[in-house]
C-alpha cells in the first residue's frame, strides 16, 4: 500500500463502511447460500501421508467441502467452466467489492495500483516466475490471443502449427494468422486415447514433414477432455529445430501441480477462476525474460526497448475486487495443496472411468496411462460421434439422472461429453454418473 501526505488510506475506507452494508446473496430454489455463523476450521494436512492415499480419506474431503456453498436439485459435473469460489474467498470478494463501490475513484486513482502489484507478485511467486514476467489479464484467452496475434517473427516461407485437441478459439485464431500472413498451418491429430509416447511422437513427425515450422500452439491440459501433453519434452526438440512455443495452460493450473519453469516454454495464458478459485474475470499472461522481442506490444502500447511485458495486453478498466482478491484465492488453494487437489481429481475420474471402461456402449476419451491424466475426462456413446448425438446424451444425462455435464466439440474423432468434478465432489456424486452411464445402454 502506498503512504501519501492525507491520513485517508485504505485502512480508514474499509472502517467507514457502515456495520449494514452487507447484502445476503441472492438464493433460488435450485441454490441456497449455506453461511454458517462461523467458519470450520480446514483439517489438517496428516503427516507421513502421500497425497495418493490423501485422494482416498473421504473424512479429510468432506470437510474440505464444507467450505464451498452447495446447489441443491442437481449434480453438477460441468467445473471446466469456471471454479467456485470457497466460502471465505467468496466473503474477501464481497468485502473488496464493498470497498471499492465505496471508495471508487479515490482508491482506484491512489491505491490500486500498490494493491495489484501485491497480487501480481502473489501469482509470480506461486507460479516460480520473476514480477516482470507475468501480466495480470481478464483470461487465459485474452492472453492467447494476444500472444498469437502479436507474434512478429514469422517469414514468408514459415509454417504455424496446432492440434485438434486444442480450444477451438484458438485453432481459429492460429488458421487467421496463418491466411493474414499467407503461411501454411499444419494440424496433428491425436488419437481419441493417448499415450504420452504416442503424442510425442505424432509431435516429431509433424516437425520431421514440416521444418518450416516457425510457431507452435501447445496445451497443456486439453479442454476437451482432460488429456496431458508431455510439454516439457516436446519443447525442448521444438527449441532445438527454431520452432517458438505459445503454451495454453487455461485449464492445467490447479487441475496440475506445477511451476511454470517445469513446462520449459517461452510464453503461456492461464485461467485463475478455473481450478485456483479467484472470482471470475483473472488470468495471467507469461513472458520470459528475453522473449519480448517476438510479440509486439498491443497496438497503441509503446514499449521500444522490449523490456515491458505489461505492453502486450491492454485491459482497460477491470473489475477491481476480483484481482485483489487474488491473494485470497491462492492461499486457500495453497492450504489444501495442489498435490493434494490434483490426487483427489485423479481419483475421482478413476472412479467413473474404471467403470466406464467396462461397459461396451460407453467410449471413454483421453488418456490411457497415468502421466496423461487428470481429474477431468470426456466420454460419448459407442459410434455416436455427431454434434447432435452429444447434445442428446447431455439432456438425458441432466433430464433423466439429474446429472450436469457438457458437450465438448473441436476432436477430430467427434463429438463427446466432458466430466470435471471439483475438490468439493463426493463419491455420491460420481456413483450417480456410474447408474447414469450403466443405464444409458
Amino acid at each position: 500500500m502506498s503512504n501519501d501526505s492525507t491520513s485517508f488510506n485504505r485502512r480508514t475506507m474499509l472502517k467507514s463502511l457502515t456495520a449494514g452494508a452487507i447484502y445476503s446473496l441472492a438464493t433460488s430454489s435450485s441454490v441456497q447460500a449455506k453461511t454458517p455463523v462461523s467458519q470450520p476450521e480446514l483439517p489438517s494436512l496428516p503427516e507421513g501421508v502421500s497425497a495418493n492415499s490423501l485422494a482416498m480419506n473421504e473424512s479429510f474431503w468432506v470437510k474440505v467441502a464444507l467450505f464451498y456453498d452447495t446447489a441443491q436439485g442437481i449434480v453438477n459435473l460441468e467445473h471446466g467452466y469456471w471454479g467456485k469460489m470457497s466460502r471465505p474467498v467468496q466473503e474477501k470478494f464481497i468485502e473488496n467489492t464493498r470497498m471499492v463501490n465505496t471508495n471508487l475513484s479515490y482508491y482506484a486513482r491512489k491505491h490500486y495500483a500498490d494493491d495489484h502489484a501485491i497480487s501480481t507478485n502473489t501469482v509470480a511467486k506461486a507460479l516460480g516466475v520473476n514480477n516482470e514476467e507475468l501480466v495480470l489479464t481478464r483470461n487465459a484467452t485474452e492472453s492467447i490471443h494476444n500472444l498469437i496475434r502479436q507474434y512478429n517473427a514469422l517469414g514468408p516461407d514459415d509454417a504455424v502449427l496446432y492440434t485438434d485437441i486444442d480450444y477451438p478459439s484458438f485453432k481459429d485464431t492460429m488458421q487467421w494468422l496463418a491466411v493474414s500472413r499467407n503461411l501454411d498451418a499444419v494440424e496433428v491429430v491425436l488419437p481419441a486415447q493417448a499415450s504420452q509416447k504416442q503424442i510425442l511422437d505424432l509431435y516429431i513427425e509433424a516437425f520431421d514433414k514440416h521444418p518450416n515450422l516457425k510457431l507452435m500452439l501447445l496445451t497443456h491440459v486439453s479442454n476437451q477432455h482432460g488429456l496431458v501433453l508431455p510439454v516439457a519434452k516436446i519443447s525442448a526438440i521444438a527449441k532445438r529445430r527454431g520452432i517458438d512455443i505459445i503454451c495454453d495452460c487455461a485449464q492445467s493450473w490447479g487441475l496440475l501441480d506445477f511451476k511454470i519453469t517445469d513446462l520449459n516454454v517461452d510464453w503461456a495464458g492461464f485461467n485463475l477462476h478455473k481450478w485456483i478459485g479467484s472470482p471470475l474475470g483473472v488470468g495471467a499472461l507469461y513472458m520470459r525474460n528475453g522473449t519480448l522481442a517476438k510479440v509486439s506490444p498491443y497496438p497503441g502500447e509503446s514499449d521500444p526497448d522490449n523490456i515491458k511485458a505489461s505492453t502486450r495486453v491492454h485491459t482497460a478498466t477491470i473489475n477491481f475486487a476480483s484481482i485483489l482478491t487474488i491473494p485470497a484465492a491462492i492461499e486457500f488453494h495453497q492450504r489444501i495443496g495442489g498435490a493434494n487437489k490434483e490426487a483427489r481429481l485423479r481419483y475421482l475420474r478413476s472412479l467413473w472411468v474404471s467403470k466406464a471402461q467396462k461397459m461396451p456402449h460407453i467410449e471413454v476419451l483421453g488418456a490411457i496411462d497415468e502421466e496423461s491424466s487428470t481429474g477431468m475426462g470426456a466420454f460419448r456413446l459407442a459410434g455416436k460421434t455427431t454434434l447432435q448425438d452429444a447434445n442428446d446424451l447431455q439432456k438425458r444425462l441432466e433430464y433423466e439422472f439429474g446429472v450436469f455435464t457438457v458437450v465438448r466439440v473441436g476432436l477430430s474423432s467427434g463429438c463427446c461429453i466432458r466430466v470435471t468434478p471439483q475438490v468439493f465432489t463426493s463419491v455420491s456424486d460420481i456413483h450417480q454418473l456410474v447408474i447414469a452411464l450403466k443405464n444409458l445402454a
